[in-house]
């Protein structure tokens, strides 16, 4: 990050797909989620019948990072958290998945599930900081490369677990 402007978190909007994509693009380029995907979610996210939770992070007006849960009954599951490259080893991933564990909380989830490229050590290395454990794979999940997916899980998001306080 060049500058020592915090980024902004907040609600994901329909006019936030465009930008959104764009980053989507560079992050994941061999699985980029479509636009209709954020339009879906997007549409679960709003009014007393909210099934998810969608964020992104802003430096003035550009979006530099973003993230998106889903819930269903008692369980969790992480959608997507991505950070723009400048944003690397900032904190900003983590600010991310603290939100994400507050909403699994506000849904009264009792677990929070996630899918992490097996190659994505950085990812890895986040979540298991926020008491993430892996609990198998998912072969070929990832297409179209056909990469294998870990799956990850974290029991009763409503509590503290070292480093999430702080910039992870």
């Amino acid at each position: 990050m060049t500058e020592s402007v915090i980024p902004v978190l907040r609600e994901m909007r329909w006019w936030d797909i465009e930008p959104v994509l764009e980053l989507e693009k560079d992050l994941f380029p061999e699985d980029a989620w479509s636009r209709g995907m954020f339009w879906s979610d997007l549409a679960h996210a709003r009014g007393a019948e909210a099934t998810r939770r969608y964020l992104v992070a802003t430096e003035g007006e550009r979006i530099v990072g973003y993230a998106g849960l889903a819930a269903n009954a008692d369980i969790a599951d992480v959608q997507t958290i991505a950070v723009a490259r400048g944003h690397w080893g900032t904190g900003l991933g983590g600010r991310l998945l603290t939100e994400l564990l507050r909403a699994a909380t506000s849904f009264e989830c009792a677990e929070v599930m996630l899918e992490c490229r097996v190659d994505n050590v950085r990812a890895q290395k986040l979540y298991e900081r926020y008491g993430f454990e892996p609990i198998g794979f998912r072969r070929g999940y990832y297409q179209p490369g056909n990469v294998d997916a870990l799956v990850m899980r974290r029991t009763d998001p409503s509590t503290s677990v070292q480093g999430t306080e702080t910039h992870g």
